[in-house]
C-alpha cells in the first residue's frame, strides 16, 4: 500500500490508503449505486470526473469484461470505502488512481451539501499533501472543457447489426448497451462522430437520429445541437441522457448544472399521463431548466421534479434523461427502445399518406 491524499475545494486534504498509483484531478462526484460498478467505470459520461462509491465495498463480484460500457475507465480517479483486489489491480492495469480507507459516507455528505466540488488526487510512496494541492490548483470546471467529446467519441464510422432500420447514433460517449439495445429490437446502428455534420448525415439518410450520452456540458456539444435544428420534422429524433439536454436545447430550451446531479440506481421517475412510477438508473450533472415551446414534460423525476422525459408527437421527438438501456439495472424503462423505432414505423406511414 501506499500513501494517498485527496485535496478538496473546500480548503481540506483527506489522507486516505493508495490502491492503485498516479496524480490527477477532476470534479469530485458520487453515485449511490450498490452493484454496477464495471458499468459505472467504464461510462464515458464519467469523463474528467473522481468517482466516489457510496456503497461501502467495491469489487465484491469481480471484474468481467463483457460488462464493461467502452473499451476504457472514464472517471480520472476512483475512491471508495473499499476496494477488492480485483478492481485495484483493474485500476492499476488502467492507469487510473484509486484510493480507499476514506469514509465515504460524510464525503457523500459533503457533496450533497456543498455541491458536487474540484478535488486533487496524489497516490504513491512519496506524496506529500502539497502534491494533491497542486494538482488541485489545476482542476477545471466541467463547463471548460469544450472539447471534452473528442475525448470520448468514436474516431470512424462503425455499423453494428443488419436489421431493417437504420438508426444513426450520434457518438457524444455512448454506452455500448445504448447500440445492444437498438441492435437487439432489428436495427442497423451506425455509430458516427460526435461532430458529424448535416452533409455528412444527409449522406447515410438514416431512419431515425439519435443523441446518445456523453460527459459534461451540452453547451459544449453544438454540432450535435445544429443535426437536432437541421432535421426535427424531417427525422424522428431521440435522445438519452445528455441527448436529451442536447435536444432540448436546439429546440428552443435551456439547461443548467446540478448542484450534485443524479447518480445511481434508484431514482424514481413519474409518467405524468399514466402516472406510474419507475425506478431508473441514471449518471448526469446537467438537466433541462426550461424545454421551450416544443417539448411537453412527459416525465418527471419525483425526488426533486426535474425534467426525466421530453416529447412532441407532431414532431417525432422522445427524450429520456435517464438510462432506459438498464447497465446496470433495473429495468423498468427498456420499453423507451420500442417506443423509439416506432417512430420511424409513424413516419414512414406519414410520408405514405403524403
Amino acid at each position: 500500500m501506499s500513501d494517498a491524499y485527496l485535496a478538496l475545494e473546500d480548503g481540506r486534504v483527506i489522507e486516505a490508503r493508495g490502491r492503485a498509483p498516479g496524480r490527477t484531478r477532476g470534479e469530485l462526484v458520487f453515485t449511490t449505486a450498490y452493484t454496477g460498478y464495471e458499468e459505472s467505470l467504464t461510462d464515458p459520461s464519467y469523463e474528467e470526473q473522481v468517482l466516489t462509491f457510496s456503497y461501502p465495498l467495491i469489487g465484491n463480484y469481480g471484474v468481467r469484461s463483457e460488462r464493461f460500457e467502452s473499451e476504457r475507465v472514464h472517471p480520472r480517479a476512483a475512491v471508495a470505502h473499499e476496494f477488492t483486489e480485483d478492481v485495484a489491480e483493474w485500476l492499476q492495469s488502467e492507469n487510473v488512481p484509486a484510493i480507499d480507507h476514506i469514509d465515504t459516507r460524510e464525503l457523500v455528505t459533503s457533496i450533497r451539501e456543498g455541491g458536487a466540488m474540484k478535488c486533487g488526487i496524489a497516490v504513491g510512496d512519496d506524496v506529500t499533501p502539497e502534491d494533491a494541492k497542486a494538482e488541485l490548483e489545476q482542476c477545471k470546471g466541467m463547463s471548460e472543457h469544450v472539447d471534452i467529446g473528442k475525448r470520448v467519441t468514436t474516431v470512424e464510422h462503425t455499423t453494428h447489426g443488419d436489421g431493417d432500420t437504420d438508426v444513426a447514433l450520434i457518438d457524444c460517449g455512448a454506452k455500448k448497451s445504448i447500440v445492444d439495445s437498438l441492435v437487439e429490437r432489428d436495427a442497423t446502428v451506425h455509430v458516427l462522430p460526435y461532430d458529424t455534420t448535416p452533409a455528412e448525415l444527409a449522406d447515410l439518410d438514416p431512419d431515425l437520429l439519435f443523441i446518445s450520452n456523453g460527459p459534461g456540458d451540452p453547451a459544449n456539444f453544438e454540432a450535435a445541437e445544429t443535426l437536432v435544428d437541421e432535421y426535427v420534422g424531417e427525422l424522428p429524433i431521440a435522445g438519452i441522457c445528455l441527448g436529451q439536454q442536447v435536444v432540448a436545447r436546439a429546440l428552443g430550451g435551456t439547461t443548467e448544472k446540478m448542484d450534485f446531479g443524479h447518480r445511481g440506481v434508484n431514482q424514481p421517475v413519474r409518467d405524468l399521463d399514466s402516472g406510474q412510477v419507475v425506478m431508473t438508473t441514471q449518471n448526469h450533472g446537467y438537466t433541462v431548466g426550461e424545454p421551450g415551446d416544443e417539448l411537453d414534460v412527459r416525465q418527471v423525476n419525483v425526488n426533486d421534479g426535474t425534467a426525466e422525459g421530453l416529447a412532441n408527437d407532431d414532431l417525432g421527438v422522445i427524450t429520456r434523461q435517464y438510462h432506459p438501456e438498464a447497465h446496470p439495472g433495473p429495468h423498468d424503462s427498456l420499453g423507451f427502445f420500442d417506443d423509439v423505432l416506432a417512430l420511424t414505423e409513424e413516419s414512414t406511414r406519414a410520408v405514405a399518406g403524403d
